[in-house]
């Protein structure tokens, strides 16, 4: 995929370091090489991933302020398959030095990230919940924003406000960023409101928006204090298999995508590109479809047992 995606939404409590620690494990069950890097100066992607946030020697703080090389402050994930760029709360002082700065500063990450980008498939980013200026450098750094949010009247106005400040960034900084997608966490399909905004979300972004949903679920929600990916932690439980679906989802759109531009400019498609199963769908209601089957079946050869 050769693709860094921030995760973003300047709104709290949305599910995006729930959805950038269990997309990153999905993605590495698929064998792709995958780093994860935690913007958030509260650091609940690097708990989440099973650090310990109060015993880092090298963080995101240092390499935003070239204090030290990306590489020299990757921690291996154990219960994850994935690598981790840890923070905790002394990133704050990170964006208030950078905002003393006149000149470069919102080229930090890319220009950290450059020498290690051919070493990774896909570099996620989870953003901070705020339109700062960590988040700034993320968006400057990354090809597309992926935006988890709550199917809810106030997350609709948090999008708009998302939305613009990724055009601005695209027409000042980063021309080629765009939208991964527009992904619906903690649906509920009982939820007359939920479902009306997530109407609102298909008519206004159609084929933006994830087709996975990702469901209201008890063991997504407990396992970040297990310190691991919900897969590690349950690996049937639907929020499991939610995400999954989600990466099976963003590969075959990713083989579509080079489907059509060898096919536009009249050649044959690479083997690599050629779509690798069903396309398959979920929905709320299954949120475990067609696009879960390979990187499930990925995890369970990894954890050394099969799953009907």
């Amino acid at each position: 995929m050769k693709r860094v995606i921030a995760v973003a939404n300047q709104k709290g409590g949305v599910g995006k370091t729930t959805t950038a620690v269990n997309l990153a494990a999905s993605l590495a069950a698929t064998r792709r090489r995958v780093l994860l890097m935690d913007l958030d100066p509260q650091g609940n992607a690097t708990m989440g991933s099973g650090i310990d946030k109060s015993q880092l020697a090298r963080s995101a703080l240092e390499v935003l302020l070239g204090e030290a090389e990306l590489a020299s402050a990757l921690c291996p994930v154990e219960h994850g398959g994935y690598t981790l760029l840890p923070a905790n709360q002394d990133l704050t002082s990170a964006e208030v030095r950078l905002l003393t700065q006149t000149i470069g500063r919102e080229t930090r990450l890319r220009r950290a990230i450059e020498p290690v980008r051919s070493a990774y498939d896909v570099i996620l980013v989870d953003c901070p919940p705020a339109l700062n200026m960590l988040t700034v450098n993320a968006l400057v750094a990354a090809d597309s924003v992926l935006i988890p949010m709550q199917c809810e009247y106030y997350a609709l106005e948090g999008l708009s406000a998302l939305l613009g400040t990724v055009e601005q960034i695209r027409l000042a900084a980063n021309p080629p960023l765009e939208i991964e997608g527009i992904l619906r966490t903690m649906f509920d399909p009982r939820n007359n409101l939920a479902n009306e905004v997530s109407a609102q979300l298909l008519m206004h972004f159609g084929d933006k928006v994830f087709r996975t949903v990702i469901p209201r679920n008890i063991r997504l929600a407990e396992a970040p204090s297990f310190g691991r990916p919900v897969l590690f932690h349950d690996k049937e439980s639907r929020g499991a298999l939610a995400y999954l679906a989600l990466a099976g989802e963003m590969i075959r759109r990713e083989e579509e995508a080079l489907k059509s531009a060898h096919t536009a400019v009249g050649g044959s498609v690479p083997p690599e590109a050629a779509p690798g199963g069903s396309p398959g769908g979920t929905t709320a209601a299954d949120p475990g479809g067609d696009d879960s089957a390979e990187p499930r079946r990925a995890i369970d050869a990894a954890a050394g047992g099969g799953t009907s």
